[in-house]
C-alpha cells in the first residue's frame, strides 16, 4: 500500500485555530462533583489521575474549594447575564422617585384636608369676616 493511501485513511485534525480563544467554564454542579470525587481519593496518585482524566489543573481544585467554602458555588448556579442598561437603571430610579412623590402628595392632601376642616375664621381688612361670622373691631 502506498503512503498516500495510509495517510488518507487517518483522520487529520483541523489545523485551524479560532481567532479568539474561549475560556473554559465549568457549571457549579460539575465543580462540586469533582471536589467530592477528589475528596474520596485516598491512594497515591489518584487525584492526579482525576485531574488528567478531566483535563484540569490543581489550581482549579484550590479555587473551587475556596468558592465552596465561601458559599459561592450555590450562587454560581444562578443565571448570569448582562448588567442592566443605563436606560433600565434610569427607568427604575424614576419609578422609585415617582412612587415616593405619590406618597408625599397623598400625605400633603391629607394635611390640607385636615387644615381645611379645622380652619378658624378670621377677619379680613375692612372688618368683614371670611366665613360669614361678623367680627367687631371695637
Amino acid at each position: 500500500m502506498s503512503q498516500a493511501g495510509v495517510a488518507g485513511a487517518r483522520a487529520v485534525p483541523d489545523p485551524e485555530v479560532d481567532a479568539k480563544p474561549r475560556r473554559r467554564t465549568f457549571p457549579a454542579d460539575y465543580k462540586l462533583r469533582i471536589l467530592q470525587e477528589v475528596s474520596a481519593c485516598s491512594g497515591e496518585g489518584e487525584i492526579g489521575q482525576v485531574l488528567r482524566r478531566e483535563g484540569l489543573y490543581s489550581s482549579h481544585l484550590s479555587t473551587w474549594r475556596q468558592q465552596r467554602d465561601e458559599g459561592a458555588l450555590r450562587e454560581l448556579g444562578k443565571k448570569r447575564g448582562r448588567k442592566p442598561k443605563r436606560q433600565d437603571r434610569d427607568t427604575e430610579r424614576l419609578k422609585r422617585e415617582n412612587a415616593r412623590l405619590l406618597r408625599e402628595n397623598a400625605q400633603l392632601k391629607q394635611i390640607l384636608a385636615i387644615q381645611k376642616n379645622n380652619r378658624v375664621p378670621h377677619a379680613s381688612p375692612g372688618g368683614r369676616e371670611t366665613q360669614g361670622v361678623q367680627f367687631s373691631l371695637s
